[in-house]
């Protein structure tokens, strides 16, 4: 047998390191569209999902990119995301279910009136619930966070909402049918319209107010549509709260490689949901508050007593979801309820340990 010089055996070697490396960088790079409803200085694009794309990309070795898609520049309407990145027009979207009626009703749990005061806590608890009870309502596509924004408040142009009093006659903008049916509860009249609709509103009088969270004031410069504030005291349960979710297209995500998979697993689930909520509750409201201070609005924080009147008044809401999900065939409502409030609970005692 012909014996090759040590000299040849080593170039041989380095041949077949080179060969090697150059197929490792030969990897084809995977480009993802990523599609939301909120401008590209949104809280939602600059401080959670850039910074969640970046830690990707750069723990996939550059193999993962990402395409943003910020205002649905992809086209359609703010409740088409979850049929865009069903069938593909999206590779991955956040959206709020609850533009999408009816469809997800166990999320819905965590936009009942009342049901918490933090984003943080309640992110996770909705994440643990979804897989525990709500898997079959995201069965087609890849859930990869679920998370609250900060609790909304009534935003109003021409009048401040003190007590329940005074939200007669107002006509209030509502994101789904759980605020609606809170809205009007309260005594005001609700219109559903997405988000990217209520400057205009606002400003040509169709409503005369909105229910909105504190962090699309800034994309929305809402502070300077409105007059007046309502939220209630810090520790205190919000009014609401928006559930909202990251979702990929299931086709997507089952031809990555496997340890590309791992990267999204790795930077998904419980852990993103908590840093969601993280973000909503701990930076949003601050910038919210500061814009508005900026135009001397009033913002108004409800004492007690007149809190306990609205939780009162909303209570229906709760029990109108109860039946709902037992009509779309789930057992023992209450039980869930109990269960999502529990959970709430676990994860608020977990913070303030």
């Amino acid at each position: 047998m012909l014996k090759l010089p040590k000299t040849l055996l080593a170039i041989a070697a380095l041949g077949s390191f080179v060969l090697h490396g150059a197929a490792q960088a030969a990897e084809p790079v995977v480009t993802l569209k990523l599609a939301h409803f909120l401008p590209a200085h949104s809280v939602t694009q600059a401080q959670f999902l850039e910074p969640w794309a970046k830690r990707i990309t750069e723990q996939s070795d550059g193999r993962i990119q990402f395409q943003f898609y910020p205002s649905m520049q992809l086209g359609g309407t703010p409740p088409q995301l979850v049929d865009q990145v069903r069938d593909g027009v999206a590779d991955i979207v956040w959206t709020l279910p609850g533009y999408s009626s009816g469809r997800f009703p166990l999320t819905a749990a965590f936009e009942l009136p009342f049901m918490s005061s933090s984003s943080e806590a309640s992110s996770q608890a909705m994440w643990d619930f979804i897989e525990k009870h709500g898997q079959k309502e995201f069965s087609d596509m890849h859930l990869l966070a679920t998370h609250l924004t900060d609790g909304a408040l009534v935003h109003t142009v021409g009048k401040p909402i003190h007590t329940l009093k005074d939200f007669r006659g107002q006509k209030l903008r509502a994101a789904n049918r759980t605020a609606a049916k809170t809205i009007g509860l309260l005594g005001a009249t609700p219109v559903a319209m997405p988000v990217p609709q209520v400057p205009e509103s606002l400003s040509k009088g169709v409503v005369d107010g909105a229910v909105l969270p504190w962090d699309v004031v800034p994309a929305l410069k809402l502070h300077e549509l409105v007059k007046y504030h309502t939220e209630t005291a810090v520790g205190s349960p919000a009014l609401m709260h928006t559930a909202l979710i990251v979702g990929m297209n299931r086709a997507t995500y089952e031809k990555l490689p496997d340890d590309l998979k791992k990267v999204f697993d790795d930077n998904s689930g419980r852990e993103l949901s908590r840093e969601a909520g993280r973000i909503w509750d701990n930076q949003v409201v601050e910038t919210g508050h500061k814009l508005a201070q900026s135009r001397n609005n009033e913002i108004h924080v409800l004492p007690q007593d007149e809190l306990d009147k609205w939780m009162k008044a909303t209570a229906p809401v709760s029990n109108d979801w109860i039946k709902e999900v037992e009509r779309k065939g789930y057992e023992n409502g209450q039980a869930l309820l109990e269960d999502a409030r529990q959970l709430i609970q676990h994860y608020n005692d977990q913070l303030s340990r």
